[in-house]
């Protein structure tokens, strides 16, 4: 019976889901019909989107359990110049690109947890302030100059490498989240950290890892984002922050299917949509400023829609 249950939530939510991709398709489709919505750009949005979508699925371990982290943009423009540095300074090639990007990320990934636990303060606190730092630090390792990443090094940019790379990073967080200790213990704290510490989890310890994990997945994130678009230049100011948006909105789409017991399949369906109505308004020539405004809104409504709270229910 359970079975049975879960078979048809999930069917459910694929439903919405695949629902949401042929309304968002076909609206721009109508408004656009000669430069929008062919296979090959539909094609090249799905490429687009599995970069935000390698970030969200690492962050979903943060945000599930009820945290924030504002320096998702900061993680990846340090790790992404980190990663180029090691592969170009260093002459360290593909191997300098994947261990920098990473190993940076899951540092930047480990500090937030820690400082966060340690400090015990909102976490959007702390990663506010972090992300300030990462971003002067970036900025220092840059030397105020634009990395980029040479052409025989950008294969994780295109087809096949990019797609192979993000599945592997989704396939490992559905291991983490499905079938080890990590992704028992995360969703416990997430429902209710207080009966979590009761039953002698030790949560501080497994707010740190979601942090970590979710670092060394922004890391990849990095790689995909710097192979893709070849430089990356330090900012800052907290202008990093603007790398915060897609990422989030995708775990928003994990927090809201997580009812249907597919937060991973949701997350990587709802990057694809964004990518969708954001390439939908380029083709329609609408100014930056009116696709934000209308793309926030509809994607507000998408999430508020699809994450009505029964009676009695706890929205973290």
């Amino acid at each position: 019976m359970s079975t049975t249950k879960k078979f048809s939530g999930k069917a459910m939510g694929y439903l919405i889901l695949l629902g949401l991709v042929v309304l968002s398709w076909a609206i721009f489709k109508i408004l656009s019909p000669h430069n929008f919505g062919s296979f090959g750009n539909m094609l090249n949005y799905f490429q687009a989107s599995l970069i935000a979508t390698v970030g969200a699925v690492g962050f979903y371990f943060v945000m599930v359990m009820g945290m924030f982290d504002f320096s998702i943009g900061a993680n990846i423009m340090l790790s992404a110049i980190v990663g180029c540095v090691f592969a170009t300074r260093f002459n360290l090639g593909y191997f300098g690109l994947i261990v920098g990007c990473i190993l940076t990320g899951t540092i930047v990934g480990a500090l937030n947890g820690m400082f966060y636990v340690k400090l015990r303060i909102p976490s959007m606190i702390v990663t506010t302030g972090l992300a300030l730092i990462y971003e002067s630090l970036a900025n220092y390792i840059a030397g105020g100059v634009e990395q980029t990443l040479p052409s025989n090094l950008r294969a994780f940019g295109q087809m096949p490498w990019d797609i192979i790379l993000a599945l592997v990073a989704c396939v490992v967080a559905y291991i983490f989240l499905n079938y080890t200790k990590i992704g028992t213990y995360t969703y416990a704290i997430g429902s209710d950290e207080f009966v979590a510490k009761n039953m002698g989890i030790n949560v501080n310890k497994y707010k740190v890892l979601a942090f970590i994990l979710s670092g060394a997945f922004l890391g990849v994130m990095a790689i995909l984002t710097i192979s893709y678009g070849s430089s990356m230049v330090a900012v800052t100011g907290m202008a990093s922050m603007s790398r915060n948006f897609v990422p989030t909105m995708g775990c928003f789409f994990g927090l809201a299917f997580k009812k249907y017991g597919m937060p991973l399949p949701a997350i990587i369906i709802g990057e694809f949509v964004i990518n969708i109505i954001f390439f939908g308004f380029i083709a329609l020539g609408a100014p930056t400023a009116i696709q934000d405004v209308i793309t926030g809104l509809a994607l507000l409504i998408i999430i508020t829609l699809t994450t009505k709270a029964t009676k009695g229910e706890i929205v973290k």
